[in-house]
């Protein structure tokens, strides 16, 4: 696998973890989103599992280099970033992965968790041309896909403090009034961050997550 840790080159500037297929030939891109611990060394290992599936992945860097360890650094980390700024980030993001993708032309999966599952979702009716599929972790949305192509797969956990049952009817509500497929699955006895190295981690659903996810992928992935 070929990986780097890369400056953007717009004027959203920041850092990000790019890993290609082993071998070393692009492959159709993943643009990963992660939560609010930042790009920390298991969102680099998951941009290396979805690397070994045959995709290029592009994890951004969201939060300036911080990894909290604790919910208030977190949400402190986080007030530190306008929302304009995050929301280049991710746009320039997905526009340095197709171009680093093995078809530039191709359209491109995004994966997001949590705080990075609600930007995957913006972006998927952002860029509905540049977005094939959205893979969603214990994220909610409430805006407009009338205009988005992709098909969307979630993971939700059963007891979650952040993500209400009703977050998650109303996100695949507003999915779906746009005509778009949904593939929405609840983990029972899960919690938030339950796919994610932590206290929370579920061994037996994250590897369930991780199994649809995959395949997931690989049906609504490629670089033609």
């Amino acid at each position: 696998m070929t990986e780097s840790v890369s400056p953007f080159s717009d004027s959203h500037a920041g850092q990000a973890f790019l890993i290609d297929p082993p071998g070393g030939e692009s492959g159709p891109g993943v643009l990963l989103l992660h939560s609010w611990w930042g790009l920390n060394d298991w969102v680099r290992d998951f941009a290396r599992r979805l690397a070994g599936e045959g995709f290029t992945v592009l994890a951004p860097d969201l939060l300036n280099g911080a990894t909290p360890a604790t919910a208030e650094e977190a949400e402190a980390a986080l007030g530190e970033i306008s929302p304009d700024e995050l929301s280049g980030l991710v746009m320039s993001s997905a526009h340095t992965l197709r171009a680093a993708s093995a078809d530039a032309n191709a359209p491109i999966a995004v994966v997001g968790l949590s705080m990075g599952a609600s930007m995957a979702l913006w972006l998927s009716a952002r860029l509905p041309h540049e977005v094939a599929a959205t893979v969603v972790f214990y994220g909610a949305q409430s805006i407009d896909f009338d205009e988005a192509s992709a098909v969307f797969q979630g993971h939700y956990a059963e007891d979650d403090h952040m993500v209400t049952e009703e977050d998650r009817v109303v996100t695949e509500s507003f999915i779906r009034l746009g005509e778009n497929e949904t593939d929405f699955h609840l983990y029972p006895g899960t919690k938030h961050w339950f796919f994610e190295a932590g206290d929370n981690y579920d061994e037996e659903a994250a590897e369930l997550a991780w199994t649809r996810t995959r395949e997931f992928l690989g049906s609504h992935l490629t670089s033609s």
